[in-house]
């Protein structure tokens, strides 16, 4: 049975929320929270799988969708951390173990889910790192680009592979505005590790469109079946996503986020939507922001270049250990 969350205590809006408060085609907007994007839903009955569960834009997920009906599905580093997020939110929910930058330990995660015989109406890939200061490799790969894209992929694909998804399940996966910061090819197929040219926010950049495009590529693939794949930016918000950036943006992190950025139930409110609001039943490999879809750069909206990062990822995802 899932509990009963209280409303979470929403602080004042932002400078630029109150002026970007418009409402789109969806009756949504920049403003938008996730409790007003669910409001009236009945999600019960409904497996919902989340990434990064235990914080921020994760944590507000699984708890609105929770209040919602849903069943939680949430994924952390380890099980014990996802249980100590899920608890509040009552019973019958499912922590599960996911370290997405360690691929065993995600195909485990698909082995846990395949032996539970559950579907999943919703998978959300969430979970992200941001903006490494150092270039660090694991695996053979750029940690953000391992993470961020590979990891994703291997629990993804497992749970089309492995028939885990519904026949109307929904695939959202966490791109974001930043994927504008990408290399000048977009996926830098010669120097994919960017041995040769490391800056943090190519490296993010790189990672977010490659979220983009595999999920438009992965939208080709659910075309004549009721599944859908879209990609969404959030907002910028100030989380723990942020933790590995300067002092200096730590420290006005807050500042900034009072003056200018979404709060993280706005932040919410895109992938909650997306992934659960009737409206979007039959929306397929789009790009949302703001709950509503929203124009990517040109590169992530060129098809060639999504196949051949789609095809690179299934051999890269045999390669790894």
């Amino acid at each position: 049975m899932t509990g009963r969350c209280a409303e979470a205590t929403l602080r004042p809006m932002s400078l630029v929320s109150l002026i970007k408060g418009r409402r789109g085609a969806s009756g949504f907007g920049y403003a938008s929270t996730a409790m007003e994007v669910t409001a009236g839903l009945d999600l019960r009955g409904r497996n919902l799988l989340i990434t990064g569960v235990t914080s921020g834009l994760g944590l507000e997920t699984a708890r609105v969708l929770a209040q919602r009906g849903a069943r939680i599905f949430g994924c952390a580093r380890d099980a014990g951390r996802a249980a100590a997020a899920l608890a509040p939110l009552g019973d019958g929910h499912v922590p599960l173990a996911c370290e997405l930058a360690e691929p065993a330990s995600v195909r485990a995660c698909v082995d846990a889910l395949a032996q539970r015989g559950e579907r999943l109406h919703g998978l959300i890939a969430n979970a992200g790192i941001m903006a490494l200061p150092r270039r660090e490799v694991r695996h053979g790969h750029e940690l953000q680009f391992l993470t961020n894209h590979l990891g994703h992929a291997i629990l993804v694909l497992g749970a089309v592979g492995r028939d885990l998804l519904a026949d109307d399940a929904r695939v959202v996966i966490l791109s974001s505005s930043a994927h504008r910061r990408a290399p000048r090819s977009g996926i830098a197929f010669d120097d994919l590790s960017l041995e040769r040219g490391y800056t943090p926010w190519g490296a993010y950049g790189q990672s977010k469109l490659a979220n983009l495009l595999f999920a438009r590529a992965l939208a080709r693939r659910f075309v004549g079946t009721r599944r859908t794949a879209n990609a969404v930016h959030p907002g910028v918000i100030f989380t723990n996503l942020g933790r590995h950036m300067g002092l200096a943006a730590r420290v006005l992190g807050p500042v900034a986020s009072a003056i200018a950025l979404k709060s993280v139930h706005q932040g919410a409110a895109t992938q909650c939507y997306v992934a659960v609001h009737p409206s979007v039943a039959t929306r397929n490999g789009e790009y949302f922001a703001d709950c509503d879809v929203a124009t990517s750069s040109a590169l992530g909206r060129d098809p060639t270049l999504a196949e051949r990062l789609y095809t690179l990822t299934e051999t890269l995802l045999q390669q790894l250990p």
